[in-house]
């Protein structure tokens, strides 16, 4: 019961910390260093990504009808298949900005758990990521964005967008939700359309994740390890869906600097507190 209850807890802190953008992969290792899961180092490692399979599963269910191409005509008695050209070809630009990450993903993952999966990490990337945005959102002060829908994006913008998602595949703290928008906001694209791109993004980086730590753990599981896994997805789907709505309601109305100040305070303290543990 109590590690279903810590399920529980990874889950809301997943749902929030996915799309608002703040880390969710440095505020769980944050929290599994100060609330522990009972569990092998080899599920925790997988638990960490797959939870996120909740998460993206809110932004197909809000977004479905702007992320499926694909419908069913009838005329003259006959079924025929249709798609949506225009969709599709932001599903292209999505999958162009997959690439850096994804390469990353298959090549280093190994590599890049055991260099930089750690407190100090998550630390100065939430503060360094945090001072981005705040000084990319002063530097627009007053400013219009160019590009305010995601058919307006490039397939360049889209490139450029991939190599901040691709920073942060590299370093736990950066936010990949954090890295895509502070990229989308520095080439000129409105906050909400980069947030919204930054949702679709999401959906191959983190089925393309998930797939591969599914893989590299074996699909093992124990029964009280799976029943971890869907209860801490399943409070990520739910909490996600408020926490999408909440993020769009608010950036049409503020910018992020809030998000940015709150990354800086919350770095410090992080280096702070482990200082003190040191010592």
């Amino acid at each position: 019961m109590i590690e279903l209850i810590k399920a529980i807890i990874f889950g809301i802190v997943e749902g929030i910390t996915e799309w608002l953008p703040i880390s969710s992969t440095g505020h769980m290792i944050l929290l599994d260093e100060f609330m522990p899961l009972n569990v092998t180092p080899e599920f925790l490692e997988m638990f960490l990504v797959v939870i996120q399979l909740g998460a993206i599963l809110a932004v197909v269910v809000i977004y479905w009808k702007r992320l499926f191409p694909f419908g069913i005509e009838k005329e003259k008695g006959r079924s025929r298949l249709t798609a949506d050209r225009p969709m599709l070809i932001m599903w292209l630009k999505i999958i162009i900005a997959s690439v850096p990450a994804a390469i990353v993903g298959l090549f280093l993952d190994d590599w890049l758990n055991a260099m930089f999966y750690n407190y100090v990490t998550v630390a100065i990337m939430l503060i360094i990521f945090g001072v981005l945005f705040i000084v990319i959102e002063n530097s627009r002060f007053s400013k219009n964005a160019q590009v305010t829908s995601i058919a307006e994006i490039t397939y360049t913008a889209a490139l450029i967008i991939g190599v901040f998602q691709m920073i942060a595949a590299v370093f736990p703290g950066t936010s990949r939700s954090g890295a895509t928008i502070v990229g989308a906001l520095l080439i000129g694209i409105s906050r909400t359309t980069a947030a919204e791109f930054t949702f679709f993004l999401a959906i191959p980086a983190m089925l393309g994740g998930s797939a591969l730590k599914l893989v590299k753990f074996g699909f093992s599981f124990t029964s009280q390890e799976l029943l971890i896994l869907i209860v801490g997805m399943a409070v990520a789907f739910i909490v996600s869906i408020l926490a999408i709505k909440f993020l769009m309601a608010y950036i049409k109305k503020h910018d992020f600097k809030v998000f940015g100040w709150y990354r800086i305070v919350l770095g410090i303290l992080i280096l702070i507190w482990f200082a003190v543990q040191t010592f």
